[in-house]
C-alpha cells in the first residue's frame, strides 16, 4: 500500500493488507478497517471521508477488497462465527509465494475469478428484475395472487435463514440433520435405528449409511458436506464419493451440501452406473421444510370461501 497516508487508497489497494491481516487470524469488516488505518497511519481526514450514502470511503473500498479476495477464494466465512472470515490455503499460499502489492489484473488471472462476479452479477440483475416485475404486477393481481406471492417470498426467507443456521453448525450435528431428513423422508427402518446411522460411520468417505426400506434390504451411503454457498463442489468430490461406494460394493449413495454443484459434478453423476443423487443448499432447504425438519408450524390461517352449493336450488 502506498506510504501517504493524507492520499485515499484505492480498493484493490487494500487487497495485500487485508489478506495478510487474515494470515493473523479472523477477521471482520468492521474491526479490519480501523487495524489497517492504524497500521497504515491514515490521517484522520483519510478516516473520517464519507461516500455520500454515508459510509466511510475505506471502509467501502476495503468492502469492495473482501468480496473480491471471496470471490478469487483467498478466504472464505468462518465456519461459526459470524460476519467473519478466515484465510484459506489457496490464499495462504498465494500469498506466501506471491511478492509485492495484489492487483486486479493478478486476481483476473486466477482460475474462476471472473466467472465468480458474473454469476453474483447475474444473481443481483435477475432480483432486481423480478422486483420490478413484481411491482408492474401488483396492480393487477387478485387478492389469491398475492396471498401466493406473500407465501412463496416467506418461504424463501425460511429457505436463507435455514441455510445461514446451517452454515455455522457443528458438522457432526449436520450429519444428524441429514439423517433426520432422510429418515423423516421415509428411509431408514425404525427411529431407533436411523438414530445411530452416523455411529457406524467409519468415515472412509461416508458420512452416513441409512436403510433403503423398512426391511434393511438395501441400503443407502450418506456424504453430507457443510460447505459455504461460495464453495461449489466439482466433479474430483463426488469422485471421491463414487470411489468409497465402490469400496463398500454399494450402489447408491446420496451427496448432500450446503452449497451447489458445478456442471462437471451433475454431468459426471450422471454418467455413471451407481445411483448418486446429489442435493444442493436449495433443496436440502425445501425438502427440510417440506418434511418440518428445523422448523416449526407459526399460525395456520384459514380462508373461506362461498359455498355455492348452499345457494343454489
Amino acid at each position: 500500500m502506498q506510504n501517504n497516508p493524507d492520499q485515499l487508497p484505492t480498493w484493490d489497494e487494500f487487497l495485500k493488507p487485508l489478506l495478510e491481516l487474515a494470515c493473523e487470524g479472523l477477521i471482520m469488516r468492521r474491526t479490519s478497517v480501523q487495524k489497517i488505518a492504524e497500521k497504515y497511519s491514515f490521517s484522520e481526514e483519510i478516516r473520517s471521508s464519507r461516500t455520500k450514502s454515508g459510509q466511510t470511503h475505506i471502509g467501502n473500498r476495503m468492502g469492495w477488497a473482501m468480496s473480491a479476495l471471496v470471490k478469487a477464494k483467498f478466504i472464505e466465512k468462518h465456519s461459526t462465527e459470524k460476519f467473519t472470515y478466515q484465510i484459506t490455503n489457496k490464499g495462504r499460499e498465494y500469498l506466501k509465494d506471491h511478492k509485492g502489492s495484489i492487483t486486479v489484473q493478478d486476481l483476473k488471472n486466477l482460475d474462476g475469478y471472473e466467472e465468480a462476479w458474473e454469476a453474483a452479477s447475474r444473481a443481483k440483475q435477475d432480483s432486481k428484475i423480478e422486483a420490478s416485475q413484481s411491482e408492474n404486477s401488483l396492480a393487477q393481481s387478485t387478492p389469491d395472487d398475492l396471498i401466493d406471492t406473500a407465501y412463496h417470498k416467506m418461504h424463501r426467507a425460511l429457505a436463507g435463514e435455514l441455510l445461514d443456521n446451517m452454515f455455522v453448525m457443528d458438522p457432526y450435528k449436520f450429519e444428524k440433520l441429514v439423517v433426520d431428513l432422510l429418515f423423516s423422508m421415509g428411509y431408514g427402518g425404525s427411529r431407533s435405528e436411523a438414530a445411530q446411522v452416523t455411529k457406524k460411520s467409519n468415515d472412509e468417505g461416508i458420512d452416513g449409511i441409512i436403510n433403503e426400506d423398512r426391511l434393511g434390504l438395501d441400503v443407502i451411503y450418506i456424504q453430507a458436506k457443510r460447505y459455504q454457498k461460495e464453495s461449489i463442489i466439482g466433479r474430483k468430490e463426488i469422485q471421491s464419493f463414487v470411489g468409497a461406494l465402490a469400496g463398500k460394493q454399494a450402489n447408491k449413495g446420496v451427496f448432500i451440501t450446503t452449497s451447489g454443484f458445478n456442471k462437471n459434478a451433475i454431468d459426471y453423476a450422471e454418467s455413471i452406473s451407481q445411483k448418486v443423487i446429489l442435493i444442493d443448499g436449495d433443496r436440502l432447504a425445501a425438502l427440510m421444510i417440506e418434511y418440518n425438519i428445523g422448523v416449526s408450524t407459526d399460525r395456520t390461517v384459514e380462508i373461506k370461501r362461498i359455498d355455492s352449493d348452499y345457494f343454489e336450488d
